[in-house]
């Protein structure tokens, strides 16, 4: 299992095209994905769990993976939130 804290920065946070993009991210990924937040933690493919945390700009969150590629699903999905979804 590995994880990694990141710092949402985008303008809307983690809400819909953003959402959009994180997941289908995650999905590229055999491994399980999770969000945390807080004391909270969802499942990084699925969209209304993501929506459901409210994440913000400002927002630090965990992405958590536990697989077989779950070094390469921790680096992309904090690569992308860091180029703030390439806006």
């Amino acid at each position: 299992m590995l994880s990694q804290e990141v710092l949402v920065n985008n303008q809307v946070g983690l809400h819909a095209r953003p959402a959009t993009f994180f997941i289908q991210k995650a999905n590229e990924f055999k491994c399980s994905v999770w969000v945390e937040k807080e004391d909270r933690r969802i499942n990084a493919k699925s969209l209304l769990g993501v929506l459901s945390l409210g994440i913000i700009k400002g927002t630090s969150i965990t992405i958590i993976a536990d697989g077989a590629d779950e070094a390469e699903a921790v680096k992309a999905l904090c690569d992308l939130i860091v180029s703030n979804f390439s806006e």
